[in-house]
């Protein structure tokens, strides 16, 4: 049975951030609402991001305030006033390239000048003061309660990817061995799938370093963490392999059935060691490793006794075979034990 779950950890920090800040401004008497858009806003994936970004927000807000207080006085509550206020917070921000505070400073002009009916000048302060409240609640929830960690969301996503990095090499090399090579658009598409989840899974690793720096990983959690990235490299050059041979071209090869053959045993159990853990065993795995250098060096010297000629580039059965050693060799770089 599937669980509901109904919030993650960053939702109910950002309802507890905006319930925390509204109660403080509530008890100054203060507009509870734009500290609320700066709370919400400040709750990032890591503690340094929410300082980092609150840093840019605080100017970013305080320049759509004063442009809001400068248009309704010379403009009053008119739509030119709407338009300017909103035009010169975002020339202002990109000029001073206040970009994480774009739209929170836009978003505070434009609602001022609905708000702001007296005294413009103390609306002005409020609204600085509201900030702070906003991001300094936000910042202080994300570090203290449930504070981010991705260890665990790392390791899942890097089974996944071995997974599909099993499926991608059984598949791109078995359409080579049968010759249906030129139909690669279902090849792309995996290779395709497995760039975008590494890229994700690098802004994951991205994010725990970031969080390390106030919540620092020891012990195991550490030692798993640092063979992550390590796994996350490997799988990145697995798949950069598998892709020189989805955008190559390749004439017949000459294998004979019982090479063909070989070549196709030892792809199918590589594949099945990046899909299944548990099913890769070093020995059986060097020994396939050999088999294919055997192959690779019976061609090299097939090649040369034969005098044949390339001469833009190496012949397709090196290209090939040079490809799934190298996958060959990060599959067993990628069980290997930590020492």
């Amino acid at each position: 049975m599937k669980h509901f779950k109904l919030a993650g950890s960053r939702v109910v920090k950002t309802g507890v951030a905006i319930f925390i800040t509204a109660w403080i401004c509530e008890l100054l008497d203060w507009p509870p609402v734009f500290a609320v858009i700066t709370a919400i806003v400040t709750i990032e994936p890591t503690v340094s991001d929410s300082i980092k970004k609150g840093i840019i927000r605080f100017p970013a807000s305080a320049i759509g305030s004063a442009y809001a207080v400068l248009f309704i006085t010379l403009f009053g509550h008119s739509p030119l006033t709407y338009a300017l206020a909103a035009v010169f917070t975002i020339a202002t921000c990109v000029r001073l390239k206040l970009h994480a505070g774009l739209l929170v400073a836009t978003l505070t002009s434009v609602a001022m000048v609905e708000v702001i009916h007296t005294n413009v000048l103390m609306s002005f302060f409020i609204r600085l003061g509201t900030t702070t409240i906003g991001l300094s609640v936000s910042t202080v929830i994300n570090l203290f309660m449930l504070p981010p960690e991705y260890t665990k969301e790392i390791a899942d996503r890097l089974e996944t990817i071995a997974y599909r990095s099993g499926i991608a090499v059984e598949r791109v090399f078995h359409d080579i061995l049968d010759e249906q090579h030129q139909i690669v658009v279902v090849e792309q598409e995996l290779t395709d799938q497995l760039d975008k989840m590494i890229r994700q899974t690098e802004q994951l690793i991205r994010f725990q370093k970031e969080e390390s720096k106030y919540h620092p990983l020891v012990g195991s959690d550490l030692t798993q963490f640092e063979q992550s990235q390590k796994h996350l490299i490997q799988l990145r050059f697995i798949n950069y392999h598998i892709e020189n041979l989805v955008y190559s071209s390749f004439d017949i090869t000459d294998w004979p059935a019982e090479k063909r053959s070989d070549i196709a045993n030892a792809v199918t159990a590589m594949a099945q060691s990046l899909k299944h853990p548990n099913a890769f065993e070093l020995q059986e795995h060097r020994k396939q490793f050999n088999r294919l250098t055997e192959i690779f060096w019976d061609d090299t010297e097939a090649i040369t006794t034969a005098k044949k000629r390339y001469p833009d580039e190496l012949p397709p059965e090196l290209k090939i075979l040079y490809e799934l050693l190298s996958i060959y060799n990060l599959v067993e770089n990628y069980y290997k034990k930590p020492q």
